[in-house]
């Protein structure tokens, strides 16, 4: 790898990181437009399946491709990082998006390259980070957060696409898993996937990702649990928007 790009791949923590406090406060006020809340006045669309196939598959192929090409390639810590993060991406990139029931749905463009720049610095400064150490316990530690938070993640995925019958439209309250006790499990999961990532990789890249994935997710769910509120009267009374018990 050039020198230059040396360079860039340090620098996208840094920008990631700067990301994370730009939208953090920016997402309270103004919730990303797609899902329940999107909203003419953002551009040209494109249909949402394959939006997110695009988007999603540079954190697969580019962070594969500098996996591969990392010196470190092969050495046990770099490989199971490896694993882990393709495992997610593979499932997002061409199980999630493929499922997605909706065909009607579509997504802001200007949205769709706004992910594709961060998953670019994201898949780079992640993948050229990784770096070969003894097996330790943050590794152990933070592999088993995030095969749990994936298993969070999945279940609740599968719990809102059975929601609805095919041909069904319109919202219902979801239930069973961790919906017992959240109104946005799945995004739980995935903050537990990136966090526990983190403390496997040992890396600035890793935590700069971890602190995206909450700066991304938290207002959303917050943004989830009010619209869940005033759209149900009925809605459990107990169930909190992020954190079991907490918040």
């Amino acid at each position: 790898m050039s020198p230059q790009f040396q360079q860039f791949a340090a620098a996208a923590p840094w920008v990631v990181l700067l990301f994370a406090a730009i939208v953090f406060p920016l997402l309270f006020f103004v919730p990303a437009p797609y899902g329940r809340y999107g909203r003419p006045g953002w551009g040209p669309t494109m249909p949402a399946k394959v939006a997110w196939v695009l988007m999603e598959s540079f954190s697969f192929f580019l962070f594969a491709a500098l996996w591969w090409l990392n010196p470190r390639f092969g050495t046990p810590v770099v490989l199971v990082l490896g694993v882990a993060w393709l495992v997610h991406y593979a499932q997002r990139t061409f199980v999630f998006s493929l499922l997605m029931r909706d065909e009607n749905r579509r997504k802001p463009l200007l949205t769709v390259l706004m992910a594709i720049v961060f998953n670019v610095l994201n898949a780079v400064g992640n993948a050229v980070s990784l770096t070969d150490r003894a097996i330790d316990l943050p590794l152990v530690l933070g592999l088993s957060i995030f095969v749990f938070g994936m298993g969070v993640n999945l279940h609740s995925d599968h719990v809102l696409r059975g929601l609805r019958k095919p041909g069904e439209t319109g919202y219902l309250i979801p239930k069973g898993g961790f919906f017992s006790w959240l109104s946005a499990p799945n995004y739980f999961g995935e903050i537990l996937e990136w966090v526990g990532f983190a403390i496997a990789a040992q890396t600035l890249a890793g935590w700069a990702f971890a602190a995206f994935t909450v700066a991304n997710l938290a207002p959303r769910a917050l943004s989830n649990h009010r619209w869940y509120r005033q759209k149900f009267p009925d809605y459990p009374a107990g169930r909190r928007a992020l954190i079991p018990f907490v918040w």
